[in-house]
Protein backbone atom coordinates (compact mmCIF):
# COMPACT_ATOMS: atom_id res chain seq x y z
CA UNK A 1 0.00 0.00 0.00
CA UNK A 2 1.24 3.44 -1.20
CA UNK A 3 1.08 6.38 1.35
CA UNK A 4 -0.51 9.26 0.13
CA UNK A 5 2.20 12.17 0.43
CA UNK A 6 1.04 14.51 -1.92
CA UNK A 7 -1.82 15.71 -3.43
CA UNK A 8 -2.67 18.07 -6.22
CA UNK A 9 -6.30 18.47 -6.86
CA UNK A 10 -8.35 20.93 -8.78
CA UNK A 11 -11.58 21.06 -7.31
CA UNK A 12 -14.48 23.03 -8.72
CA UNK A 13 -14.94 27.00 -6.94
CA UNK A 14 -10.61 26.10 -6.07
CA UNK A 15 -9.29 29.69 -5.47
CA UNK A 16 -6.25 28.66 -2.95
CA UNK A 17 -3.70 25.85 -1.57
CA UNK A 18 -2.44 25.69 1.63
CA UNK A 19 0.01 22.76 2.00
CA UNK A 20 0.80 22.11 6.11
CA UNK A 21 2.53 19.35 8.24
CA UNK A 22 0.23 16.71 7.30
CA UNK A 23 -2.48 18.22 5.47
CA UNK A 24 -3.61 20.22 2.19
CA UNK A 25 -5.90 22.85 2.28
CA UNK A 26 -7.71 23.70 -0.60
CA UNK A 27 -10.06 26.86 -0.45
CA UNK A 28 -13.24 26.67 -1.90
CA UNK A 29 -14.78 30.00 -3.41
CA UNK A 30 -13.29 31.47 -0.52
CA UNK A 31 -16.01 29.75 1.90
CA UNK A 32 -15.46 26.31 2.38
CA UNK A 33 -12.00 24.59 3.15
CA UNK A 34 -11.55 21.19 1.72
CA UNK A 35 -8.88 19.56 4.75
CA UNK A 36 -6.91 16.69 3.54
CA UNK A 37 -5.28 14.22 5.99
CA UNK A 38 -2.29 12.89 4.27
CA UNK A 39 -0.44 10.09 5.25
CA UNK A 40 3.05 12.49 5.89
CA UNK A 41 3.87 12.52 9.29
CA UNK A 42 5.64 14.76 11.34
CA UNK A 43 7.22 14.96 14.57
CA UNK A 44 9.53 17.54 16.52
CA UNK A 45 8.04 20.26 13.53
CA UNK A 46 9.51 18.03 11.11
CA UNK A 47 8.09 16.56 8.61
CA UNK A 48 9.44 12.95 8.10
CA UNK A 49 10.80 11.57 4.77
CA UNK A 50 7.99 8.90 4.58
CA UNK A 51 4.52 8.62 4.79
CA UNK A 52 2.16 6.39 6.46
CA UNK A 53 -0.51 4.38 4.96
CA UNK A 54 -4.00 4.78 6.29
CA UNK A 55 -2.70 7.31 8.98
CA UNK A 56 -4.39 10.15 7.18
CA UNK A 57 -7.81 8.38 6.94
CA UNK A 58 -7.20 7.16 10.61
CA UNK A 59 -6.99 10.68 12.23
CA UNK A 60 -9.70 12.03 9.95
CA UNK A 61 -12.11 9.82 11.08
CA UNK A 62 -11.27 10.07 14.83
CA UNK A 63 -11.47 13.86 14.07
CA UNK A 64 -14.94 13.58 12.20
CA UNK A 65 -16.06 11.96 15.31
CA UNK A 66 -14.74 13.63 18.06
CA UNK A 67 -16.43 16.73 16.36
CA UNK A 68 -19.42 15.76 16.13
CA UNK A 69 -19.37 14.58 19.99
CA UNK A 70 -18.61 18.01 20.54
CA UNK A 71 -21.02 19.97 18.87
CA UNK A 72 -23.50 20.93 21.62
CA UNK A 73 -20.38 22.58 23.85
CA UNK A 74 -19.52 24.19 20.33
CA UNK A 75 -19.82 25.15 16.95
CA UNK A 76 -17.19 23.39 14.54
CA UNK A 77 -16.58 24.04 11.24
CA UNK A 78 -16.95 20.56 9.67
CA UNK A 79 -19.81 20.25 7.21
CA UNK A 80 -19.08 16.58 5.57
CA UNK A 81 -16.69 13.97 5.49
CA UNK A 82 -17.00 12.89 1.62
CA UNK A 83 -14.11 10.82 1.74
CA UNK A 84 -12.19 8.80 4.45
CA UNK A 85 -9.15 11.20 4.18
CA UNK A 86 -10.96 14.42 3.91
CA UNK A 87 -13.20 17.01 5.79
CA UNK A 88 -14.64 19.59 4.22
CA UNK A 89 -16.16 22.50 6.12
CA UNK A 90 -16.43 26.35 6.49
CA UNK A 91 -13.51 29.07 5.99
CA UNK A 92 -12.93 30.64 9.40
CA UNK A 93 -10.59 33.14 10.58
CA UNK A 94 -8.12 31.19 13.09
CA UNK A 95 -6.86 32.64 16.43
CA UNK A 96 -2.77 32.39 15.99
CA UNK A 97 -2.53 30.47 19.24
CA UNK A 98 -3.45 26.47 20.08
CA UNK A 99 -4.97 25.86 22.81
CA UNK A 100 -3.30 22.92 24.55
CA UNK A 101 -4.84 21.54 27.68
CA UNK A 102 -2.91 19.22 30.16
CA UNK A 103 -4.33 16.98 32.50
CA UNK A 104 -1.34 15.18 33.17
CA UNK A 105 2.53 15.70 33.91
CA UNK A 106 3.75 14.09 30.72
CA UNK A 107 5.29 15.02 27.08
CA UNK A 108 6.51 18.55 26.59
CA UNK A 109 5.35 19.35 30.33
CA UNK A 110 7.24 16.40 31.86
CA UNK A 111 10.76 17.74 30.05
CA UNK A 112 10.38 20.99 31.16
CA UNK A 113 9.86 19.91 34.63
CA UNK A 114 12.58 17.09 34.96
CA UNK A 115 14.68 20.39 34.22
CA UNK A 116 13.60 22.27 37.47
CA UNK A 117 11.19 24.74 35.56
CA UNK A 118 7.72 24.73 37.66
CA UNK A 119 5.89 27.36 35.87
CA UNK A 120 4.51 26.59 32.29
CA UNK A 121 3.08 29.02 30.55
CA UNK A 122 2.30 31.44 33.82
CA UNK A 123 0.97 27.82 35.20
CA UNK A 124 2.04 26.97 38.20
CA UNK A 125 3.20 22.57 38.48
CA UNK A 126 3.35 21.71 41.96
CA UNK A 127 6.58 20.39 43.62
CA UNK A 128 6.93 16.58 44.37
CA UNK A 129 5.21 15.50 41.10
CA UNK A 130 6.97 12.38 39.36
CA UNK A 131 6.17 11.57 35.53
CA UNK A 132 2.29 10.66 34.93
CA UNK A 133 0.97 12.47 37.69
CA UNK A 134 -2.28 13.95 37.41
CA UNK A 135 -2.74 17.83 37.91
CA UNK A 136 -4.97 19.18 40.75
CA UNK A 137 -6.50 21.01 37.93
CA UNK A 138 -6.15 20.44 34.56
CA UNK A 139 -3.76 23.32 33.25
CA UNK A 140 -4.24 24.84 29.87
CA UNK A 141 -0.72 26.01 28.49
CA UNK A 142 -1.37 27.33 24.78
CA UNK A 143 1.58 27.73 22.13
CA UNK A 144 1.50 30.81 19.33
CA UNK A 145 1.17 29.04 16.03
CA UNK A 146 4.13 29.55 14.08
CA UNK A 147 3.99 29.73 10.52
CA UNK A 148 7.09 27.67 9.70
CA UNK A 149 9.45 25.44 12.39
CA UNK A 150 8.72 25.15 16.20
CA UNK A 151 5.04 26.72 17.83
CA UNK A 152 6.42 28.69 21.39
CA UNK A 153 5.12 28.26 24.58
CA UNK A 154 3.04 31.70 25.78
CA UNK A 155 1.11 32.81 28.79
CA UNK A 156 -2.78 33.96 28.68
CA UNK A 157 -1.08 37.44 29.62
CA UNK A 158 1.08 37.78 27.09
CA UNK A 159 -1.49 36.58 24.13
CA UNK A 160 -3.91 39.40 25.13
CA UNK A 161 -1.69 42.07 26.00
CA UNK A 162 0.43 40.62 22.34
CA UNK A 163 -3.04 41.30 21.02
CA UNK A 164 -2.83 37.71 19.29
CA UNK A 165 -6.26 37.28 20.96
CA UNK A 166 -8.50 39.69 22.45
CA UNK A 167 -9.06 38.71 26.36
CA UNK A 168 -13.03 38.17 26.04
CA UNK A 169 -12.55 36.02 23.43
CA UNK A 170 -9.38 34.11 25.06
CA UNK A 171 -11.50 33.18 27.78
CA UNK A 172 -14.66 31.81 25.92
CA UNK A 173 -11.61 30.11 24.67
CA UNK A 174 -10.98 28.94 27.79
CA UNK A 175 -14.26 27.83 28.40
CA UNK A 176 -14.36 25.64 25.78
CA UNK A 177 -11.01 24.51 26.08
CA UNK A 178 -12.02 22.78 29.52
CA UNK A 179 -15.30 21.60 28.92
CA UNK A 180 -14.37 20.06 25.75
CA UNK A 181 -11.89 18.26 27.75
CA UNK A 182 -14.21 16.98 29.79
CA UNK A 183 -15.83 15.13 27.41
CA UNK A 184 -13.28 13.57 26.19
CA UNK A 185 -12.08 12.35 29.34
CA UNK A 186 -15.32 11.05 29.78
CA UNK A 187 -15.55 9.48 26.37
CA UNK A 188 -12.17 7.92 26.78
CA UNK A 189 -12.86 6.94 30.39
CA UNK A 190 -15.68 4.54 28.60
CA UNK A 191 -13.09 3.47 26.51
CA UNK A 192 -10.51 2.11 29.50
CA UNK A 193 -8.40 5.36 28.49
CA UNK A 194 -7.07 8.23 29.84
CA UNK A 195 -7.43 11.36 28.26
CA UNK A 196 -3.48 12.90 29.38
CA UNK A 197 -3.56 16.33 27.20
CA UNK A 198 -4.45 17.14 24.15
CA UNK A 199 -4.96 20.77 22.03
CA UNK A 200 -7.56 22.48 20.51
CA UNK A 201 -7.94 25.28 17.68
CA UNK A 202 -10.39 27.68 17.15
CA UNK A 203 -11.45 30.81 14.85
CA UNK A 204 -14.08 32.83 13.99
CA UNK A 205 -16.72 32.60 11.61
CA UNK A 206 -19.91 35.42 11.73
CA UNK A 207 -18.88 36.75 14.55
CA UNK A 208 -19.22 33.73 16.17
CA UNK A 209 -16.07 31.37 17.75
CA UNK A 210 -16.03 28.31 15.45
CA UNK A 211 -13.49 24.84 16.92
CA UNK A 212 -11.98 23.76 13.94
CA UNK A 213 -8.76 21.13 12.86
CA UNK A 214 -8.52 17.81 14.51
CA UNK A 215 -10.17 16.87 17.58
CA UNK A 216 -8.61 14.22 20.09
CA UNK A 217 -6.43 12.66 17.99
CA UNK A 218 -3.25 10.90 18.86
CA UNK A 219 -1.28 13.21 16.98
CA UNK A 220 -2.91 15.91 18.85
CA UNK A 221 -3.58 14.17 22.06
CA UNK A 222 -1.81 11.49 24.37
CA UNK A 223 -4.12 8.82 26.22
CA UNK A 224 -2.76 6.86 28.65
CA UNK A 225 -4.23 2.79 29.33
CA UNK A 226 -6.46 3.10 32.64
CA UNK A 227 -6.08 -0.26 33.45
CA UNK A 228 -2.72 -0.35 35.49
CA UNK A 229 -2.15 3.15 35.96
CA UNK A 230 -2.28 3.67 39.75
CA UNK A 231 0.32 0.27 39.93
CA UNK A 232 2.49 1.45 37.68
CA UNK A 233 2.85 4.89 38.90
CA UNK A 234 3.73 3.99 42.03
CA UNK A 235 6.23 2.05 41.37
CA UNK A 236 7.48 4.82 39.15
CA UNK A 237 7.01 3.10 35.60
CA UNK A 238 6.21 4.61 32.34
CA UNK A 239 2.95 4.62 31.71
CA UNK A 240 1.29 2.44 28.88
CA UNK A 241 0.33 4.94 26.25
CA UNK A 242 -1.52 5.50 22.98
CA UNK A 243 -0.32 8.42 21.10
CA UNK A 244 2.17 9.15 18.84
CA UNK A 245 4.72 9.76 21.65
CA UNK A 246 6.51 6.25 20.76
CA UNK A 247 7.50 7.68 17.00
CA UNK A 248 9.68 10.67 19.19
CA UNK A 249 10.89 8.03 21.74
CA UNK A 250 11.51 6.20 18.79
CA UNK A 251 13.25 9.12 17.19
CA UNK A 252 15.29 10.08 20.44
CA UNK A 253 16.36 6.39 20.74
CA UNK A 254 17.97 7.03 17.32
CA UNK A 255 20.05 10.69 17.63
CA UNK A 256 17.00 12.98 16.32
CA UNK A 257 14.62 15.46 18.24
CA UNK A 258 14.80 18.02 15.39
CA UNK A 259 17.89 20.07 16.42
CA UNK A 260 19.98 21.80 14.13
CA UNK A 261 22.73 19.13 12.39
CA UNK A 262 20.63 15.88 13.69
CA UNK A 263 19.68 13.59 10.79
CA UNK A 264 16.43 11.34 10.81
CA UNK A 265 17.24 7.71 11.45
CA UNK A 266 16.14 5.44 8.26
CA UNK A 267 12.47 4.45 7.74
CA UNK A 268 12.79 0.76 6.58
CA UNK A 269 9.40 -1.12 5.53
CA UNK A 270 9.42 -2.60 8.95
CA UNK A 271 9.54 0.76 10.73
CA UNK A 272 6.87 2.18 8.49
CA UNK A 273 4.93 -1.13 8.61
CA UNK A 274 4.90 -0.92 12.65
CA UNK A 275 4.03 2.72 12.88
CA UNK A 276 0.85 2.01 10.55
CA UNK A 277 -0.01 -1.13 12.93
CA UNK A 278 0.07 1.03 16.03
CA UNK A 279 -2.19 3.79 14.53
CA UNK A 280 -4.30 1.28 13.35
CA UNK A 281 -4.66 -0.22 17.41
CA UNK A 282 -5.10 3.98 18.56
CA UNK A 283 -8.00 4.17 16.12
CA UNK A 284 -9.50 0.63 17.48
CA UNK A 285 -8.69 1.57 21.28
CA UNK A 286 -10.08 5.06 20.75
CA UNK A 287 -13.22 4.75 18.43
CA UNK A 288 -13.92 1.13 19.85
CA UNK A 289 -14.52 0.15 16.03
CA UNK A 290 -13.08 -2.32 13.89
CA UNK A 291 -10.75 -0.35 11.25
CA UNK A 292 -10.83 -2.48 7.79
CA UNK A 293 -7.94 -1.63 5.24
CA UNK A 294 -9.06 -0.66 1.94
CA UNK A 295 -7.39 0.44 -0.95
CA UNK A 296 -7.26 3.97 -1.62
CA UNK A 297 -6.34 6.63 -4.34
CA UNK A 298 -6.07 10.13 -4.96
CA UNK A 299 -7.69 9.90 -8.00
CA UNK A 300 -10.60 8.51 -6.16
CA UNK A 301 -10.49 11.18 -3.45
CA UNK A 302 -10.79 13.61 -5.82
CA UNK A 303 -13.65 12.32 -7.11
CA UNK A 304 -15.62 11.69 -4.03
CA UNK A 305 -14.99 15.36 -3.00
CA UNK A 306 -15.70 17.29 -6.47
CA UNK A 307 -18.69 15.27 -6.53
CA UNK A 308 -19.64 16.64 -2.98
CA UNK A 309 -18.86 20.23 -4.22
CA UNK A 310 -20.60 20.35 -7.29
CA UNK A 311 -24.17 19.27 -4.97
CA UNK A 312 -23.11 21.69 -2.03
Amino acid sequence: MEAIVKTDFHFPGQVGKYVGKVRDVYDIDGKYLVMVATDRISAFDVVLPKGIPFKGQILNRIASKFLDAASDIVPNWKIAVPDPNVTLGYKCEPFKVEMVIRGYLAGHAWREYSEGKRTLCGEVMPEGLTEGCRFPEPLITPTSKAAAGHDEDISKEEIIAGGLVGKEDYEKMEEYTRLIYRRGCEMASRMGLILVDTKYEFGKKDGRIFLMDEVHTPDSSRYYYADGYEERLEKGERQKQLSKEFVREWLMANGFQGKSGQKVPEMTPEVVSHITDRYIELFEKITGEKFERSDYTSSAMESHVSEYLENL
